[in-house]
């Protein structure tokens, strides 16, 4: 009989953890571009403990959501590819846009500033080096660079001179270690690391607007997304601009 009530005793205590663990909230899981990386983490910290976030470049993690890569909430870092979603019918609505950036040129700390670049002043600082860009097909800040670089007309010139990166942090990166003379990452990229130095920032008349929309996939996602806007304030103190 003790035997008989110890089994019983201990499959109601299995039942009761299996029941916990089926109840138990999945972790929030946050695709979103490679520039937010830092406040984005804490403003997820402050949600829940458990929110799990993924980045990279808008362009990769857009395809992978279009593959069936589950996410409760995508934020990007320009509006052609949430607007891609939207059209492969991942997403309903165009998405919330909630920040802004600079593109700024950048070089290795304490390097010389450059007033109004041009493509021969560029290459010429860049002296058989290389300029560190998101790839300008994909990578939303390099989107912006070839925008940029074509409205100074320098983008024909400078284009063999480009080692061109997955996300905005790799090339933020490739110009901190010195491997690069010359990067154009965001204000907010900028900003996180003190071995680089901004040498110019690019007039915002010289590229389209710079908009990071977040859409919703899931409700836990527009939980999450409603927090999010309320916390601009720390982007902004990471160097991120508000919306115009």
């Amino acid at each position: 009989m003790k035997t008989s009530r110890w089994i019983k005793g201990l499959a109601l205590m299995l039942g009761i953890a299996l029941l916990a663990g089926a109840t138990r909230a999945e972790p929030l899981r946050i695709f979103a571009a490679a520039s937010l990386q830092g406040p984005l983490d804490a403003v997820a910290a402050g949600w829940s403990d458990r929110a799990r976030i993924s980045y990279g470049g808008s362009g990769t993690l857009a395809r992978q959501i279009s593959l069936g890569a589950p996410a409760d909430i995508v934020i990007l870092a320009n509006t052609a590819w949430m607007d891609w979603l939207v059209d492969q019918g991942h997403i309903t609505g165009p998405g919330t846009d909630f920040l802004s950036n600079d593109l700024v040129l950048i070089g290795p700390a304490g390097a010389r500033a450059l007033l109004a670049p041009s493509a021969d002043a560029l290459i010429s600082r860049l002296d058989g080096g290389r300029m560190a860009v998101g790839q300008h097909m994909s990578v939303p800040a390099g989107i912006y660079a070839k925008a940029w670089l074509e409205k100074i007309g320098a983008w024909n010139s400078l284009r063999p001179h480009l080692a061109e990166t997955d996300n905005v942090r790799a090339a933020l990166v490739l110009v901190a270690r010195g491997e690069m003379p010359l990067g154009v990452v965001y204000g907010s990229d900028a900003a996180s690391s003190d071995a680089v130095s901004v040498l110019w920032t690019v007039p915002r008349d010289q590229h389209p607007p710079i908009r990071y929309p977040a859409a919703a996939l899931t409700p836990a996602g527009a939980a999450f997304l409603a927090h999010l806007t309320s916390q601009t304030a720390a982007f902004e103190a990471a160097g991120f601009r508000p919306m115009p």
